[in-house]
């Protein structure tokens, strides 16, 4: 079977806007929440997300992509993908090396849609005008800014790819679906390489009132954002909306190592599943998320005593907690006791279709500087809830191989198994 190496991650997201800095945050436990700033919140009972600061598209993607089409969180990605595009030197790479029908792109996203304030303008100059055939223009290019593949499109010119492009959306678990399809077209020689990833921001009005309406985001935390976040602590009250993107590079390991590129881990394994249960609740059984980890180990052919960390999907929610406490425990039996399981998203909140992209880049961090990020805001453990989720600060240990988690409203699940690379292998 072939093996498929990690050669390159780029990043933008509430911790920072590469994927350096974005290490350096979860190492340090440094915290990404803040006021919400993409719309007034006066009114509302949620007023604090997980923005990305300081982020100049101008700088962060090349002119020649054709910035103007993208949307903020298109830019995002894009900025995302050519970081690791550029450290893994695809931008540069012969046709030889790899041929256009080699190269493709995989990303998890929301499926685009028109601004909402848009529509709404033009309901009221609707009503105020009395013409019901009153109605505001908009321009193509505006049209082609709302297109989910608009993004997928400049990522496959960075590299001159003509092979696979799959746009994922499911939601919190699309990252997952990107990165695990992925690994599967170079497993099966549908693709040489592939820039995968996901990318979102569901920081409108429209996103924040609807999760408020449903219970999911936290509202305690207004006026102390940096504690709303709070996986498996037992005052958790709801998850915090972040926004971001994450993009890794994935390439047939034999072609990489022939080429001198800088194999920064492999992807060994990928699960995926659904609860066929409540959309927004996940099983209190765990099943579904049992079965993703226990499908992405035997995809890996690995015992759960082979796995040293979990990078949980860990949304500060009661019941998601719970039930991938759960599953974790069902899964790893008696190795669980040794386990180590922390949460992102305590820090760098829920960037939704780019979560486990981001547990990617925390495992690979883990691995090559053998240092666990934590559970920040870990202050009163809950009942039940009693595995090691690495409270308050990163621990030094060594780490040969990880699981990440995602799980999603609409209950899809996708379980991922990364492995440092064994020279010997």
């Amino acid at each position: 079977m072939t093996r498929v190496a990690i050669t390159a991650v780029g990043a933008v997201t509430p911790l920072g806007n590469d994927a350096d800095t974005t290490w350096e945050g979860l190492a340090t436990g440094r915290n990404g929440v803040g006021r919400l700033t993409t719309f007034d919140t006066d009114g509302f009972p949620v007023r604090i997300a997980a923005m990305v600061e300081d982020f100049d598209p101008a700088t962060a993607i090349p002119a020649r992509v054709g910035r103007k089409h993208l949307s903020r969180v298109g830019q995002f990605g894009v900025a995302a993908a050519w970081e690791a595009v550029r450290k893994a030197g695809l931008d540069t790479l012969p046709e030889d090396v790899y041929g256009p029908g080699d190269r493709g792109v995989a990303m998890g996203a929301s499926v685009g849609r028109p601004d909402l304030q848009v529509l709404l303008d033009i309901g009221r100059l609707r009503a105020t005008t009395g013409n019901p055939e009153a109605f505001v223009c908009r321009p193509p290019g505006v049209t082609l800014t709302d297109d989910q593949n608009v993004p997928l499109a400049a990522m496959s010119r960075m590299i001159g790819a003509t092979g696979p492009m799959m746009g994922i959306s499911t939601a919190c678990s699309g990252s997952g679906h990107a990165i695990g399809e992925a690994f599967r077209a170079i497993q099966e020689g549908d693709a040489q390489v592939m820039v995968a990833g996901g990318y979102d921001s569901l920081t409108t009005w429209l996103d924040v009132l609807g999760f408020s309406l449903l219970g999911a985001l936290t509202d305690r935390h207004n006026d102390d954002p940096g504690h709303a976040s709070r996986p498996f602590d037992a005052d958790r009250s709801g998850f915090v909306v972040g926004e971001g993107a994450i993009a890794v590079v994935l390439e047939n390991m034999d072609t990489a190592r022939a080429r001198g590129a800088t194999v920064l881990a492999e992807v060994l394994g990928y699960g995926s599943t659904l609860n066929a249960w409540r959309i927004t609740d996940s099983p209190p059984d765990g099943s579904g998320a049992i079965q993703a980890m226990e499908g992405a180990l035997a995809d890996a052919g690995l015992a759960t005593g082979d796995i040293d960390y979990v990078v949980a999907h860990g949304t500060s929610t009661h019941g998601n907690d719970r039930s991938e406490t759960v599953a974790i425990k069902k899964v790893f039996g008696a190795d669980a006791e040794r386990l180590v399981v922390s949460a992102p998203k305590s820090m760098a909140g829920h960037l939704t279709s780019a979560s486990l992209g981001l547990g990617v880049l925390a495992a690979i961090g883990a691995m090559r500087h053998s240092l666990v990020p934590p559970t920040t805001n870990l202050d009163r453990p809950d009942r039940g809830l009693d595995l090691d989720y690495v409270p308050h600060t990163a621990r030094p240990m060594p780490v040969g191989a990880a699981l990440i988690n995602a799980f999603a409203f609409g209950g899809s699940n996708t379980s991922i198994v990364v492995g440092a690379v064994r020279e010997d292998a």
